[in-house]
């Protein structure tokens, strides 16, 4: 998805040629599908870590290039604003302790980085918005120097013709206009990846949409931007709204905005999901690969389906659709909605939670999906970024006449054993999920998020301090806690 480009500007010609080299990477990837035989494989997780870097008084550090130079690591990669990396972890088969494994590999490259970023005087950070962030830390000047991002940035802003507006409520409301994305790399998060068969692709997909709003409120640590208190995750409104060209009538038909959680549940496959994004949302870098899929496939190769690949990474889909040509082709489903930290313990516990409860209510989805329309899903996940552990969110039941509204912590409660079961018919190994299971069990028994410590913490800390010297020490107590890899709900205010 982080693919380098070679320019920043594009002809209609070039447009044209990437349209039509889409629909030929539809139509191998169909021919893909019909074997049946594609994509058979062990489940897996994979994962991507998105970081922050500051100094030694907790300011973004622009310093992402010279720090992936000296640590010459090549799962370590640039992101859009100069203060920020991310680590494509590996791949991990679920039957071989692959949360255990991603936990470890979290913590030793994170250790090793630590050491190469103190040497430029930088700290790592993984949150999901850094609480000592400033607005001159955002426009043209923190942008990574690389092609793809000049070009994503100079894309965006001709769609939109104008500034680009922030309007998130919450406790202290913020409203603010911005001239590029660049707002857009003021989130990071711990992206999952989840290898699926094809054959049972549409209900895992959907098993997922349902469950995330879970997964969210349980997960949530974004509380604030700018020092204003808004959604326990703020990351959501902010990176939809950070990139959003539309112009909305409220009185028309509206294009869906490129961040989104997505058109309806699944119905048949994945193809209609690769095709949807195809259909809906014009190419941003039309780049064609140099050969084709159909010469590709003429010569027995696996295709790349490099054009489908790079458009699907210039639509930023809360649970997206992903063909890798690796391994002789396979599907995943990248979950982008939790945030980054605040411990390696405690996002591989949230994934754990997501991709267990997913796989262990998905036989259920027959019953309880016809409770639920899409719409009503959409609105679960917002609920859950809004309002983290207080949230009401709309449930499905089997037996259900009308909407049913719980608060989220008894939806969790109740589906908890569900996640359970979901782990163990995947493989993973009971005393593996026992441990991360029971790091979301005690959030819940103490109420406590990423995004409650930081807003009890910030709340603490202003009876004594002024409002900026309260969030740099909120930030110097997090690192600590945070590289201890203390789980959150054990952290003391």
């Amino acid at each position: 998805m982080g693919i380098e480009i070679d320019r920043t500007e594009f002809s209609p010609g070039d447009y044209r040629r990437f349209s039509r080299r889409l629909d030929e990477n539809l139509e191998a990837l169909s021919v893909l599908l019909a074997d049946p035989g594609f994509g058979r494989g062990p489940a897996s997780l994979g994962a991507e870590l998105e970081m922050y870097l500051v100094d030694a008084a907790g300011r973004p550090l622009f310093a992402n290039q010279e720090i992936l130079a000296d640590a010459a690591d090549p799962h370590l990669t640039l992101e859009l604003n100069r203060y920020n990396l991310e680590y494509n972890l590996s791949p991990f088969r679920l039957d071989q302790s692959a949360f255990l494994s991603t936990e470890r590999e979290i913590l030793a490259r994170l250790e090793r980085l630590r050491a190469v970023a103190a040497s430029h005087g930088g700290r790592i950070v993984p949150i999901g918005i850094l609480p000592t962030l400033r607005q001159t830390d955002f426009g043209a000047h923190c942008i990574t120097d690389r092609r793809r991002y000049h070009a994503l940035v100079l894309q965006l802003i001709k769609r939109r013709g104008d500034q680009f507006k922030i309007n998130i409520n919450g406790e202290d409301p913020l409203k603010l206009d911005m001239a590029d994305i660049t707002l857009e790399g003021a989130n990071t998060s711990f992206q999952v990846h989840y290898r699926v068969d094809p054959a049972e692709y549409a209900d895992t997909f959907n098993a997922f949409q349902l469950v995330t709003p879970l997964a969210l409120a349980i997960g949530a640590n974004s509380p604030t931007l700018f020092g204003h208190r808004l959604w326990h995750e703020t990351r959501i409104p902010l990176f939809k709204q950070s990139i959003d060209t539309r112009h909305v009538d409220r009185y028309g038909w509206n294009e869906p905005a490129r961040v989104n959680f997505g058109q309806g549940w699944a119905r048949r496959g994945a193809l209609e999901l690769f095709r949807e994004v195809a259909r809906i949302y014009p190419p941003l870098l039309p780049i064609c690969a140099s050969r084709s899929a159909a010469e590709e496939l003429a010569a027995g190769l696996t295709p790349a389906l490099a054009e489908l690949r790079l458009h699907q990474s210039t639509v930023w889909l809360w649970n997206r659709p992903i063909y890798d040509d690796a391994d002789g082709g396979h599907l995943r489903i990248e979950m982008r909605a939790l945030p980054a930290g605040p411990t390696a313990v405690d996002m591989v516990a949230n994934a754990a939670f997501l991709i267990g409860l997913a796989e262990g209510i998905r036989p259920q989805l027959e019953a309880l999906l016809p409770g639920l329309p899409f719409s009503k899903a959409e609105y679960n996940f917002y609920r859950a970024a809004q309002h983290g552990l207080d949230a009401h969110l709309l449930w499905p039941a089997p037996d259900q006449s009308g909407y049913r509204e719980q608060g989220v912590k008894a939806i969790i409660a109740a589906n908890l054993p569900l996640a359970r079961v979901g782990l163990e018919s995947i493989g993973v190994a009971a005393a593996e999920a026992e441990r991360y299971l029971r790091v979301i069990e005690q959030r819940l028994e103490r109420g406590r998020t990423g995004a409650t410590w930081q807003r009890d913490m910030l709340a603490k800390l202003g009876r004594t301090l002024p409002p900026e010297a309260a969030l740099h020490q909120l930030l110097e107590i997090f690192i600590g806690h945070s590289e201890a890899n203390l789980p959150v709900s054990e952290w003391p205010l």
